[in-house]
């Protein structure tokens, strides 16, 4: 296609050899396109520096968030630095790299549907997608351990130098609407985020109890505030389009070798964010599905 593509993937998980084998043979239609990689690349330090470099020799521009995973200090990684100093030392390995972070200028796609800013975010969660009946975060977690329901954040995913994670995840909010809110009024954007920005998504989810650890709260509205022509995101690994608000959702990721093997999964990575479909469905609130496949994560 002339004047190439926004594509967008995540949930990559190339500690399994099959998704490696995937990140091998994933190349470019054009020498123009670009590649938005929403996170979870992968657990090991080495790993994720492989497969974005992989990536960025292929693609005309790559630009990552991170995800959970890649936040994980894991036993067996000779790289042990955790929670902010772990994303920064992520940060530095992408700039040698030439893929483009959250802590970079952001990129503006001039493209078929642009030119739009693609704004990478990292805004981690605050457990504010509680269960139904929970008042608290400790209640929620309580519901989800007794429905034997516990993300390998609570034991992986370290902080520090923050109390927790909910207050990483303010600082974050904080940085980036400061960032968001200085960029060119009169251009729409592309938000990616490894985490979905509106609660709705989780609700296909098996596991209701999982969704305190897929977004927060206070990102409800940013599609709109923000003018966003497209929302990028990863972690439920559900890919399928959605429209809240009139804005296109696009969930891209690969997701593991036991899901993605199974027959009627949607193979269809990576997505194509733009240039976007000629018309969008009418819609009136974050309410409308066009597309949902169950998953547990």
């Amino acid at each position: 296609m002339n004047g190439g593509r926004l594509l967008g993937i995540s949930d990559l998980h190339v500690g399994y050899p099959e998704n490696r084998a995937i990140v091998e043979k994933l190349c470019p239609e054009s020498d123009l396109d670009w590649l938005l990689v929403a996170g979870d690349v992968g657990e090991i330090f080495a790993d994720v520096e492989w497969a974005l470099g992989v990536l960025r020799s292929r693609f005309a521009k790559v630009i990552w968030a991170p995800g959970n995973h890649e936040l994980w200090t894991m036993r067996n990684d000779p790289v042990q630095e955790r929670g902010e100093r772990r994303y920064r030392r992520l940060v530095e390995m992408c700039r040698r790299l030439d893929v483009l972070t959250p802590e970079d200028p952001y990129a503006v796609w001039e493209g078929p549907g642009g030119p739009v800013t693609v704004a990478p975010l990292f805004v981690l969660y605050d457990y504010s997608f509680r269960t139904p009946t929970a008042a608290t975060k400790e209640q929620s977690l309580a519901q989800a351990e007794a429905a034997g329901i516990v993300c390998s954040d609570e034991f992986l995913l370290h902080p520090d130098p923050y109390p927790s994670r909910e207050a990483w995840c303010r600082a974050r909010l904080v940085e980036s609407e400061r960032r968001l809110s200085a960029c060119d009024p009169e251009l729409p954007t592309v938000l990616m985020n490894h985490h979905p920005l509106v609660r709705r998504p989780t609700e296909v989810l098996t596991h209701q109890e999982f969704a305190q650890w897929c977004g927060t709260e206070r990102t409800a509205d940013w599609h709109v505030r923000f003018r966003a022509a497209a929302v990028v995101y990863g972690h439920l690994h559900i890919p399928r389009t959605t429209w809240y608000d009139g804005v296109r959702f696009e969930e891209v990721s690969v997701g593991y070798p036991r899901e993605w093997s199974r027959p009627g999964h949607p193979r269809t990575v990576p997505r194509r964010i733009l240039p976007g479909p000629a018309s969008a469905p009418v819609t009136t609130s974050a309410t409308s599905v066009t597309s949902a496949t169950s998953a547990a994560i």
